[in-house]
């Protein structure tokens, strides 16, 4: 079920995107693997904010999770991960959704996020989700001022893009 994280939530979100993490090492990518996760503060910040949905298992513990900011004006999707265990089962897409469906309650027009381009369940499968590059010319200050920290965080090691996924509203 996909709710928003309550503050007993935020502990298990490390343990999720540490474990999601890991599978960057069969694409060659060990440095992904092992950085660090997302510290606490910040991740109850974004619940604070009401902006972390989190999907659960049957007894109501987190098995993935989104979180959301807005940059210039449109919803941007932080992270989003999915424990292993619970891969291959439309976890993502569903938490992407329920993203879009806020991104559009609130009047933003786009949804937004950096990936890395060629490993299979980054670019290629939100290109399958209806996102879509946005052409370097195109990024807007706040999307390049991500892609900077990414690039001194040594993320550009492997080539990165940046999508965006046009929302219509249910009337269009």
């Amino acid at each position: 079920m996909i709710r928003l994280a309550q503050v007993d939530d935020i502990k298990s979100l490390s343990d999720i995107e540490r474990a999601a993490d890991a599978v960057f090492r069969s694409e060659g990518m060990a440095t992904v693997a092992d950085g660090d996760t997302m510290p606490i503060p910040e991740l109850l910040r974004y619940q604070r904010a009401g902006r972390v949905w989190v999907d659960t298992d049957e007894v109501d513990r987190p098995i993935a999770y989104l979180l959301l900011d807005v940059i210039d004006g449109s919803a941007h999707i932080e992270q989003v991960s999915v424990h292993p265990s619970h891969a291959g089962r439309g976890k993502g897409r569903q938490l992407i959704e329920a993203a879009a469906e806020w991104a559009k309650q609130q009047g933003h027009a786009m949804l937004t996020l950096t990936t890395f381009a060629n490993v299979p369940w980054n670019a290629p499968y939100y290109a399958r989700l209806g996102f879509e590059i946005i052409p370097p010319d195109k990024i807007t200050p706040g999307l390049r001022e991500i892609r900077q920290h990414e690039a001194s965080a040594g993320l550009d090691a492997w080539p990165r893009v940046v999508m965006r996924r046009t929302l219509r509203n249910q009337l269009n």
